[in-house]
C-alpha cells in the first residue's frame, strides 16, 4: 500500500516487481549521468571564452557522440528485454484464476475448483471497519497462496478494463472477447491493493482489486469455507 506523499514505487511483493524496481534504478542512474554530463558541457560552454578550431570540427568527437548513445541504449535495452521475457514466462502454475471485468466490479473464477467463483464489489464507505481503506476495500478478496506461481486469465464482459496491482508488478488489459494471460508469485503474506487502470466509464474509479496472500493451509481453509465444505 502506498504511503501519503509517496513519490516512488510501492514495496515489491513479487519477484517480477523486484526486477522492475532494479531496472528502474538502473535506467534512472543512466539518465542521471547523461544529464550531469550535458549540464557540465553547457556550463563550460557558457562560462569560458576560449575556442579551439580542432574541437569545432573533429572526427573523434563525432565518433564519440555517435557511439556513446548507442552503447547507452544497449545497456538499457538488454535488462529490459530480460524482464519482458520473465514476465511472459509461465511454468507449471499451481493455481489458475480467471478475472472478468464488469461495469463496475470484478468477478473471479478459480478454475482448479469446480464451483469456486464470486463477485468482488467495492465496500460502501458506511460499511467500512476501522483500518480499512476507503474506495479500495472490497467485500470479497481474491485469496491466493503465497510463494506459489499463480496464472491469471483476464477478460471483460462489456468494455475495456485493466487489472492492475502495483506492488505485484501487474497491469494487464481486460478486453471483451479476448483472454489475456499473466503470472505472479506473492513473495510474502499480506493484502495488496489495485484498481482498474482503464477509463471504462462513469464508475471507473470504483472497481478496486484486492489480493490477500496467505500461507497454503490458510488458503485451503478459505477455499473450503467458500465451497461450503
Amino acid at each position: 500500500m502506498a504511503h501519503p506523499s509517496q513519490l516512488g514505487f510501492q514495496d515489491a511483493a513479487s519477484p517480477i516487481m523486484e526486477e522492475l524496481l532494479h531496472f528502474h534504478d538502473h535506467a534512472l542512474m543512466a539518465v542521471f549521468l547523461i544529464s550531469t554530463l550535458v549540464l557540465y558541457i553547457i556550463t563550460i560552454m557558457m562560462t569560458t571564452k576560449l575556442t579551439n578550431t580542432s574541437a569545432m570540427d573533429a572526427q573523434e568527437i563525432e565518433m564519440v557522440w555517435t557511439i556513446m548513445p548507442a552503447i547507452i541504449l544497449i545497456v538499457i535495452a538488454l535488462p529490459s528485454l530480460r524482464i519482458l521475457y520473465l514476465m511472459d514466462e509461465i511454468n507449471d502454475p499451481h493455481l489458475t484464476v480467471k478475472a472478468i471485468g464488469h461495469q463496475w466490479y470484478w468477478s473471479y473464477e478459480f478454475t482448479n475448483y469446480e464451483d469456486l467463483m464470486f463477485d468482488s464489489y467495492m465496500m460502501p464507505t458506511q460499511d467500512l471497519s476501522p483500518g480499512q481503506f476507503r474506495l479500495l476495500e472490497v467485500d470479497n478478496r481474491m485469496v491466493v497462496p503465497m510463494e506459489s506461481p499463480i496464472r491469471m486469465l483476464i477478460s471483460a464482459e462489456d468494455v475495456l478494463h485493466s487489472w492492475a496491482i502495483p506492488s505485484m508488478g501487474i497491469k494487464t488489459d481486460a478486453i471483451p472477447g479476448r483472454l489475456n494471460q499473466t503470472t505472479f508469485i506473492a513473495s510474502r503474506p499480506g493484502v495488496f491493493y489495485g484498481q482498474c487502470s482503464e477509463i471504462c466509464g462513469a464508475n471507473h474509479s470504483f472497481m478496486p482489486i484486492v489480493i490477500e496472500a496467505t500461507p497454503l493451509n490458510h488458503f485451503q481453509e478459505w477455499s473450503s469455507s467458500m465451497l461450503g465444505l
